[in-house]
């Protein structure tokens, strides 16, 4: 006789051996991965829902037009992992590696990156509308043509972090760190009026 779980729930999936697969489509949800290994592996089209993922490696692999929605992610590693044009919207990411990651395109708004390290990570043309990135670490990194619009941004460091042509209307510059980041006049501008200066083209 095959025990039930309780309420139903599927038994977490772990250890599972996913190197350098090649993954068209597949979904998965309310799934728990405990130990995924995902180094190389190659994905389109692939989509969780509502998953967790813990201790799941990442690293070096590529993602096409996936989506990551509504799933948590505990102590995985990212390094040098490229997603393109995935949707990761109200994913919650909590003490991962984001070493070398690459995103291009795609929406991730209303993630959660408390306190994440992402000077050595890159986003460009990248949604990040009203994400929480709450005490963050850009320093270094690059975040290039992205919708930062409504983020929570306190206590961001933004040090030498390339912000040129992303939407910086939710910073307020006396709660962030903006020594030595590159930015374009137009930006200038938003920040100078969110410090309450009259601004003036003559």
């Amino acid at each position: 006789m095959t025990a039930e779980r309780r309420y139903g729930e599927a038994p977490p999936i772990a250890g599972a051996g996913w190197y350098g697969r090649q993954i068209d489509r597949e979904r998965h949800q309310n799934t728990s991965f405990v130990d995924l290994d995902l180094t190389e592996a190659q994905t389109v089209g692939i989509v969780f829902h509502e998953c967790t993922f813990r201790r799941a490696r990442f690293n070096a692999s590529s993602h096409q037009a996936g989506a990551f929605v509504n799933c948590t992610f505990v102590s995985c590693k990212f390094f040098n992992s490229r997603f393109s044009e995935c949707k990761f919207v109200g994913s919650m990411f909590d003490v991962c590696d984001f070493d070398q990651m690459q995103v291009a395109g795609g929406d991730w708004s209303f993630v959660g990156l408390p306190g994440a390290a992402l000077g050595r990570a890159s986003f460009k043309e990248t949604r990040l509308r009203e994400a929480d990135l709450t005490g963050a670490s850009c320093k270094g990194g690059s975040l290039r043509d992205v919708d930062l619009s409504g983020a929570w941004l306190h206590g961001v460091d933004f040090t030498a972090c390339d912000l040129r042509g992303s939407d910086l209307s939710a910073i307020e510059p006396e709660n962030v760190h903006l020594k030595d980041a590159i930015i374009t006049i137009d930006q200038t501008i938003t920040i100078a009026e969110a410090l309450g200066l009259d601004v003036r083209r003559k």
